[in-house]
Formats: C-alpha cells, sequence, structure tokens
C-alpha cells in the first residue's frame, strides 16, 4: 500500500543500474514516476545488448552509459554524478514495489537515518516468491557472518532496494565491481556507525520472459570475500589477531612435545620440528604487531573520515536552508 502522506522536502534520485531489462524497464520507471511524482528517475545502462536504453528514455527517465561491467561500477558512478537529498537504489527487474518508496524515503528527508534497507524476508515474501532455492540460504549466511564479525542483526543483507541520505552517499567510497555492491553498503552503514532503518517491503518474482543475472556460486563465493577483505580493511586487529591464535596453536602442538621430551631427556632430537614450531611462533608474534599498526592507522582514517562527514553534513545543511528559503519566496510570490 502506498504511503499517501506528504513526503518531507527534498530532492529524491531514484537509482536504476540496469543490465538487459527491457522487459521490465518501462513500467519500473512508470511506477516510480507514479509514486514520487517529483523524483528524478536515472537509469545507467551497463553495456545491455537489448534495448534497455531506449525504453527507459521513451518512458521519461534520465539515461546514461556505463561502460564498466557490473552493477557496483554502475552505482559508483551514479553516486559521483547525481546529485540529490536523498538517493533511492532499486533494480530494474520489476521485483521491488514502487509502493513502498515513500516508506523508505521518508526517514531519510525526515532526517532521521541515513540508510534505510528494504527488508524482503521479515515478511515471508521472499520466500515464497522467489524460486532459486540458494539464495535464501546465502542471504542468511551472510547476514550471520555480518552479526557475528560486526554485531548488528540485518534482517536482509542482500536486498537491492535501499535508501541514502546525500552525507551517506557523498563520503561511501564503492569497492565492489560487481553484484557485492548490497553486502558492503550493508557493513560500511555497520562499521562507520550510521543511522540504520529496516523496512519491511513486498517482493515479487521476475515477470515471466526476465532472467536474473546474478550466478548463485560465483557471486556468492565474491560475497564471501568481500566479507573477509572489509573485515581485514575495517576491523584489523581482530582479524590478524584471528590468525595470530590460529599460527599459535599450531606452534604448540608442534612444540610442546618437543619441549616435554627435552624435559624428559635433556635432548632435542626433533630439530626440524622445533625450528617449524619457532617459525609459526614468530609468524604469530608479527599477526599480531601487525594486527596493532593497522588498527592505530584505520583509527587514523576514521578521524579524518569523520571530519570529512561533518564538512558534507554541514553542506547538506546549508543547501536544506536555501531551498527551504527558496520555497518560502516562491510562496510568497505565488500569494502576492
Amino acid at each position: 500500500m502506498t504511503d499517501s502522506r506528504p513526503l518531507p522536502t527534498g530532492s529524491v534520485a531514484v537509482l536504476i543500474p540496469c543490465y538487459n531489462e527491457e522487459v521490465t524497464i518501462g513500467k519500473v520507471i512508470d511506477d516510480f514516476h507514479r509514486v514520487l511524482p517529483g523524483a528524478e528517475v536515472w537509469v545507467y545502462d551497463n553495456n545491455s545488448s537489448d534495448a534497455t536504453a531506449s525504453v527507459a528514455r521513451e518512458h521519461g527517465a534520465h539515461v546514461r552509459h556505463e561502460p564498466r561491467q557490473g552493477k557496483g561500477n554502475a552505482v559508483r558512478q551514479m553516486l559521483r554524478d547525481i546529485d540529490a537529498d536523498c538517493y533511492l537504489m532499486v533494480d530494474g527487474d520489476d521485483t521491488y514495489p514502487a509502493e513502498a518508496a515513500p516508506k523508505l524515503v521518508r526517514p531519510v528527508l525526515a532526517g532521521h537515518a541515513d540508510h534505510v534497507v528494504g527488508d524482503r524476508l521479515s515478511n515471508g515474501t521472499y520466500g515464497e516468491e522467489n524460486k532459486r532455492q540458494f539464495h535464501g540460504f546465502g542471504n542468511g549466511l551472510v547476514r550471520w557472518l555480518i552479526k557475528m564479525l560486526y554485531g548488528f542483526d540485518y534482517a536482509d543483507v542482500m536486498t537491492g532496494y535501499r535508501a541514502m541520505s546525500r552525507p551517506f552517499a557523498r563520503t561511501y567510497p564503492v569497492l565492489s565491481p560487481g553484484f557485492e555492491i548490497e553486502t558492503e553498503l550493508s557493513i560500511h552503514a555497520v562499521d562507520k556507525r550510521w543511522r540504520i532503518k529496516q523496512i519491511p517491503i513486498e517482493y515479487r518474482d521476475r515477470p515471466e520472459g526476465s532472467e536474473s543475472k546474478l550466478n548463485t556460486v560465483s557471486d556468492g563465493l565474491k560475497v564471501l570475500r568481500m566479507i573477509a577483505s572489509l573485515f581485514k580493511d575495517y576491523r584489523p586487529l581482530p582479524f590478524f589477531m584471528l590468525l595470530a591464535i590460529l599460527f599459535l596453536v599450531v606452534c604448540l602442538a608442534l612444540g610442546l612435545p618437543v619441549v616435554a621430551e627435552f624435559g624428559k631427556t635433556g635432548l632435542v632430537e626433533r630439530f626440524p620440528t622445533a625450528f617449524l614450531a619457532m617459525g609459526f611462533g614468530i609468524l604469530s608474534a608479527l599477526f599480531v604487531a601487525v594486527g596493532l599498526i593497522l588498527d592505530t592507522e584505520v583509527k587514523a582514517s576514521r578521524r579524518i573520515w569523520e571530519l570529512e562527514c561533518i564538512r558534507v553534513f554541514e553542506e547538506d545543511r546549508i543547501k536544506r536552508a536555501r531551498n527551504h528559503k527558496a520555497g518560502i519566496k516562491a510562496d510568497v510570490s505565488l500569494v502576492c
């Protein structure tokens, strides 16, 4: 059901990265123009071999071409090119209802959230509609990993329906080239302590004739690799401490029998084992040192990032104040 309440003031940009969505893109654009009549709809065509771009133009969207293949590459360029108070990211496959858009953008425009996640799982519609069994399993695995590593319980990590504030978008470094972008967004929002809101939405499977571009196995492995990489980059101390503990366990497993033997006989007969154990022990100590050094570097980078956020928030505040003032002047002129 569409939220009919008037939205807080602010510009909304609907971002639709597309690859071969000729069958559905026209309806998606029409739906968002109907539900968010004041929003600008942007379609970034990612080397489609069908008529996606021309159909999008016919339905009134701003269309640009992104030559670097991958959803992450398209989103990165969108956030660089487009300026708005709220960015609403959605797929072009007509699986996400435009009617839920007001519920997603409202907390951002009202200043109550920076990252709003459209949750497909809580109400069960994803499980009912999605015919790809391992997608739900993969989503659950990624959710569990993020909860274990970052302590935040996402209801739905892999959803492509999200709203972002201008400061969030302007300070978000997109690293993912492909479908890992949703996982990266989720982890970035938690790690940088952005205000996150999760809103249940209805989900529907792709219509007849529309095909998914997601490969469950290869894209799933990319997502897991992305989680490990971001864990190392964002939280190096616990990452390298885990490696240090692992190498220490191997060191003790190899070295304790040698030490016990030396205690009984006064001799070290297994020199290769002793040297190997010593090597693992040294590597364990090195991992601790590396973790401490990188943790200090990450904290320094975080301070710089926080200062950049303050600057962007100030720009956003000034921009909103000017828009509000211009709106008041326009209302006064109409009255006069």
